[in-house]
């Protein structure tokens, strides 16, 4: 399962050395890769720093500026949804549409290997998916993406499909085509995870995290997950989770520490 609770000062740690580094870097040869990973670090520590001060120069939202930029999200998210179908050429346009299921235990009753979306885009939500709520959808993607069974899953890649309604794709990605610490010590334990309960809440203000704007929100979601395997255990493991709102709902966009 994932790491446990951690303390502030560890969560800062991974603020400072958590990358996610480009794919010709990771593609160059074993010598440069490393100058380049320094290199890379250096200006993503740089550009952190400059954007957190631009965070804390920045005047509160007023109510009025509040409802303006939401219009405009709104607008763009409607843009995005039918601007191909205005302006294709021959006036049609296809979408590919996925509908979540409110249990992970959905998912659970396919057979190895078969999958319902590709691991590298978020399927469409259905109405079954609220994204309302930047709690809500922090505790369902926490819900889906911990609850997890190895013999019908296959590979970890089934759990992060399941919580991708609740997710943005480039999350989705990076998850779905990142090794998991986690889901292999749960192999290991011959464990079957389950989310007990789960709670999602503003940030402690020691973590020095940005504050919400009607745009991005930061949640800490703890979650109860039991193990069942060659022994019964329950866990506590917490998620810093950043929420964005894309104009049609509120999705994870990033997760500190994963």
């Amino acid at each position: 399962m994932p790491e446990e609770e951690k303390t502030p000062e560890q969560w800062r740690e991974l603020l400072r050395t958590t990358y996610d580094y480009p794919e010709e870097i990771k593609d160059a040869p074993r010598r440069r890769r490393r100058r380049l990973r320094r290199e890379h670090r250096h200006g993503e520590r740089a550009r952190t720093a400059e954007w957190i001060k631009a965070e804390r120069r920045r005047e509160p939202t007023t109510p009025a500026v509040a409802l303006v930029v939401v219009a405009v999200i709104l607008v763009a998210g409607v843009l995005a949804r039918f601007g191909p179908q205005w302006f294709s050429d021959d006036g049609r346009a296809s979408s590919v549409t996925a509908s979540a299921s409110p249990s992970p235990a959905g998912d659970d009753d396919k057979a190895p290997g078969t999958a319902s979306a590709s691991p590298s885009a978020s399927p469409s939500p259905s109405a079954s998916v609220d994204l309302s709520d930047p709690d809500t959808v922090a505790k369902e993607f926490t819900r889906h993406y911990l609850t997890r069974n190895p013999p019908v899953d296959n590979d970890h890649t089934a759990a992060v499909r399941r919580a991708a309604p609740w997710a943005m794709p480039a999350l989705v990605e990076n998850l779905a085509n990142s090794s998991d610490p986690a889901w292999e010590k749960l192999v290991s334990q011959g464990g079957v995870s389950t989310v007990t309960a789960v709670t999602a809440k503003p940030p402690a203000e020691s973590l020095r995290l940005p504050p919400d704007t009607p745009l991005r929100k930061w949640r800490t979601v703890t979650a109860t997950v039991h193990v069942a395997g060659y022994t019964d255990d329950t866990q506590r493991t917490t998620l810093q989770t950043e929420l964005t709102n894309t104009g049609d709902g509120w999705h994870v966009s990033r997760i500190l520490g994963v």
